[in-house]
């Protein structure tokens, strides 16, 4: 594993005032308005907490949310619902689920397409927020994708294909595609004309964050955050910075495949540009091998998290085997090769001696309070039953 330290080139910080607790709760009242929400439950892993010598570990599962095994609906319903409202000329508090979905309201708006790219949970999250509009969705994948994650996103009704292409260049594929059709582009990453919509869709994540933050029993000091463009690592780290203001601030690492860095190498070369990670970005992590880091979310990153984190596919490993499998008394987590990598990180961190110098750098010792979030299940089934020797209950 690699470690580094992000520093703050810009001379402003990165403004964080629409992750607020205020905008984080209308952002959970449009959420709560649908009839399939329920807060996704926060694990409290104190038996693992004590063997790893902190005071606390908590794990926050997001394999239930919506049904469909992963936190990324959050953003994409949010930012469609956003779109519609605009379009309508109402405020999102407006359009709740019924209103929303209401034939009058898809007579009003008539027919809309909206496009994205995603390696499996932000796409189908999209696919799902067409279908319960009424609405048409295409989603594009990656090279290299699993079928699994391809059929879930048909089976939510959306025209879905795998290209010939890396995860970056699918992006640029599904930026054409929007100009030239006049579909609606839904992507959780920024380029210059392109904000409003990625803003929308990390505020989306606001729900999340504000459901640990009223779940968990005390503050964390540590929060460990994985990215793949970095969105919703950038979303959970200005809600957090915004609730524990100046020193009370959790420390926060974001951790990324050893072979999709683009946010470690963009905090390490510190020299104020965007470094994309290489292709191929080989990694069993589907949902962060991106080699791009979403600007608005580096932006984030760079004015209020701590350190980023590179790691190998074994970590994450580590990581499905030991929630799959828990110590006596502690919850049984499903956790997927995106979802697990945090936890994996921080056992090793806190087990293998030759990381001593990684865990005084991140002041991890016996007062630690350690935050991780599970973003998806077993979003590959065929997979986790390989790696984790049993499939899912």
């Amino acid at each position: 594993m690699r470690l580094t330290t992000i520093r703050r080139q810009r001379p402003e910080k990165a403004d964080i005032s629409f992750l607020s607790e205020k905008n984080a709760e209308g952002v959970r009242a449009f959420h709560a308005s649908f009839p399939m929400y329920a807060a996704t439950p926060l694990r409290p892993l104190a038996a693992l907490a004590r063997e790893l010598g902190v005071r606390g570990f908590y794990v926050k599962d997001e394999s239930f949310r919506f049904g469909l095994n992963a936190f990324k609906v959050l953003g994409g319903s949010y930012a469609a619902g956003r779109y519609l409202a605009q379009r309508l000329g109402v405020e999102i508090s407006d359009l709740p689920y019924g209103r929303l979905t209401a034939a009058d309201t898809r007579d009003r708006l008539g027919p809309i397409t909206f496009v994205t790219t995603t390696d499996g949970n932000h796409g189908r999250g999209v696919a799902w927020t067409a279908r319960e509009l009424g609405q048409r969705s295409v989603v594009y994948m990656p090279r290299g994708t699993r079928p699994e994650r391809l059929e879930n996103i048909r089976r939510e009704g959306a025209e879905a294909s795998i290209l010939p292409m890396g995860y970056d260049d699918a992006v640029r594929f599904a930026r054409r595609q929007a100009e030239e059709n006049g579909w609606v582009l839904l992507q959780d990453t920024s380029f210059p004309g392109y904000r409003e919509v990625p803003a929308w869709i990390m505020a989306g994540y606001g729900t999340m964050a504000l459901e640990i933050y009223r779940q968990i029993p005390e503050p964390p000091t540590h929060i460990f955050l994985q990215a793949g463009v970095g969105s919703m690592a950038g979303a959970v780290t200005g809600f957090f910075a915004n609730v524990y203001p100046g020193p009370e601030k959790p420390v926060i690492v974001i951790v990324e495949p050893e072979t999709a860095d683009c946010v470690f190498r963009t905090a390490q070369a510190a020299d104020g540009q965007l470094h994309a990670a290489p292709e191929p970005l080989v990694t069993i992590m589907a949902g962060l091998a991106c080699g791009e880091v979403c600007d608005m979310a580096w932006g984030i990153l760079e004015s209020w998290a701590d350190f980023a984190l590179a790691v190998p596919d074994e970590v994450t490993v580590r990581g499905m085997r030991r929630l799959a499998r828990p110590l006596d008394g502690d919850p049984r987590v499903v956790s997927g090769e995106s979802g697990a990598v945090t936890t994996g990180a921080v056992e090793a961190l806190l087990t293998e001696p030759d990381y001593a110098g990684l865990r005084r750098a991140l002041r991890l010792d016996e007062q630690a309070v350690i935050l991780c979030v599970s973003t998806e299940g077993a979003t590959d089934k065929e997979n986790y039953r390989h790696i984790v020797g049993e499939g899912v209950l």
